[in-house]
């Protein structure tokens, strides 16, 4: 399912935790990303002509391969990408969960037949493949960023070229292989590393048998993939970033906030584009709320994850570096440091200490950016539609979260709120059966349930005489 060429180069995986190297990968050019196509077209010819249940047999075979391979997908994630052991199989289990999901979807594609309201015609509604589709995934979900748009595109007909992040393309070329031993065809999935995303992505691009694109990954690089795919008209499907508000009121089960809280968070070290990154918690349990919260936080233990840690390093010693910079620049602005993690003797500049800020004022940086790391900024507040004003500031609008007392108060905030997903009393958003993407400049589509796979067909119809 790799491209078997000769290349010169060689792309280091790197441990974030350690800085030890784990294994080279073929680093793609954009020759060598261009001429995948072609294995990738015929592959194609031949997957869309299966039928539903040949695919949906094929999916569930992935499946339970991945059940199978679980700890060894786990390790792979926890070595490359540096996140908790639980929080590896985590996503190890629910991205196995989109080939089943998937795999159930393939055998239920949608149509419609109807009667012309002026009659004599029969219309005739169906959904095709759209064809080769590009993947972009990032690095903070290997498994499951990649899960999320295979199953779909498989279960549609489709073919695939994958583009992991540099960072961890180890558990990419893993899935590929499971999916090799389920059967899926030669071709129909490519899997391209590259230390220029761009080059491979471009190439492909540039192929007028490509047409699609799905992208995970920022906004600021999704507005330049959105003008690429404008010069050929391709279909595309984008989820971008994340500024998510978390917000409790005073009539909130506070230690059901907080578990929430922790959850939304530090899941992933705080390095998801859901991740809670704007605390507004109700002036009258604002105490309660932060004593509890920091004490949960002084409590997770940094470290390298292989370890048993519950909190690993940054991606990068770089991103360290800059989410460090936000928390000096609020604090520079007035806000507290209430509560810290500990960070271990000798760890290197890629960890980071998960922090509590607390009086942070309203203009602050931090609650502008995306912070993708282990920091909660907190703000009191007491007015509901002043808070709810802050809360949909922000130019995406991906997740958000909401603690009530009362079901149907915390349903009215929500459905004010200017989010693709809400959390309802609880601190996850994300399901296989469900419609994950967000509005604004948080990007196009949905991946999940019956709208991921639709994001990958082609509706034709026709038009039948019945005089």
């Amino acid at each position: 399912m790799t491209a078997d060429h000769a290349q010169d180069r060689m792309l280091a995986v790197r441990n974030p935790a350690t800085g030890a190297v784990l294994d080279q990968v073929h680093d793609h050019s954009a020759e060598q990303a261009a001429a995948i196509v072609d294995a990738a077209a015929a592959g194609f010819r031949s997957w869309r002509g299966t039928t539903p249940r040949q695919r949906s047999e094929v999916l569930m075979a992935a499946f339970h391969g991945m059940r199978e391979q679980a700890q060894r997908l786990r390790d792979l994630i926890v070595a490359e990408n540096g996140k908790s052991q639980a929080d590896a199989a985590a996503e190890v289990s629910y991205a196995a969960e989109f080939f089943r999901w998937y795999a159930e979807e393939a055998v239920r594609s949608p149509g419609d037949y109807t009667e012309a309201p002026a009659g004599g015609v029969r219309n005739v509604v169906t959904r095709h493949p759209v064809g080769i589709a590009v993947l972009i995934t990032p690095w903070n979900f290997p498994a499951a960023m990649a899960t999320r748009k295979i199953g779909p595109a498989l279960a549609a007909g489709c073919a695939v070229l994958l583009k992991p992040a540099s960072e961890t393309p180890l558990t990419a070329f893993a899935i590929a292989e499971i999916l090799t031993e389920a059967g899926v065809p030669e071709g129909v999935v490519q899997v391209a590393a590259s230390s220029s995303a761009s080059r491979v992505v471009t190439a492909w691009l540039a192929d007028d048998r490509v047409r699609k694109l799905s992208f995970t990954g920022s906004t600021g690089v999704g507005r330049r993939l959105l003008a690429q795919c404008a010069e050929r008209v391709v279909n595309t499907s984008m989820e971008l970033g994340g500024n998510a508000p978390f917000i409790v009121t005073s009539g909130a089960d506070i230690d059901a906030a907080v578990d929430g809280a922790m959850l939304a968070k530090f899941r992933n070290g705080g390095q998801a584009c859901t991740a809670a990154n704007r605390f507004y918690i109700h002036q009258d349990v604002l105490g309660e709320f932060t004593e509890k919260f920091g004490a949960r936080i002084a409590q997770l233990r940094v470290g390298d994850p292989a370890s048993g840690a519950d909190i690993g390093p940054m991606i990068t010693e770089q991103a360290a570096q800059e989410i460090r910079g936000l928390i000096r620049r609020a604090t520079e602005q007035g806000a507290v440091i209430a509560a810290q993690a500990h960070l271990p003797e000798g760890a290197t500049g890629a960890f980071l200490a998960p922090t509590l800020l607390t009086g942070v004022p309203l203009d602050a940086e931090i609650l502008r950016e995306e912070i993708f790391g282990p920091v909660a900024p907190v703000v009191a507040w007491t007015d509901l539609d002043a808070v709810i004003e802050l809360a949909n500031a922000a130019e995406v609008g991906l997740s958000a979260y909401v603690y009530a007392g009362k079901l149907q108060t915390a349903m009215k905030i929500a459905e004010r709120l200017e989010a693709g997903m809400v959390g309802i009393n609880r601190g996850i958003v994300s399901d296989p059966s469900a419609p994950f993407g967000g509005v604004k400049q948080a990007g196009i589509g949905r991946e999940g349930g019956d709208f991921g796979m639709e994001e990958f067909t082609e509706v034709q119809y026709l038009s039948v005489d019945w005089s």
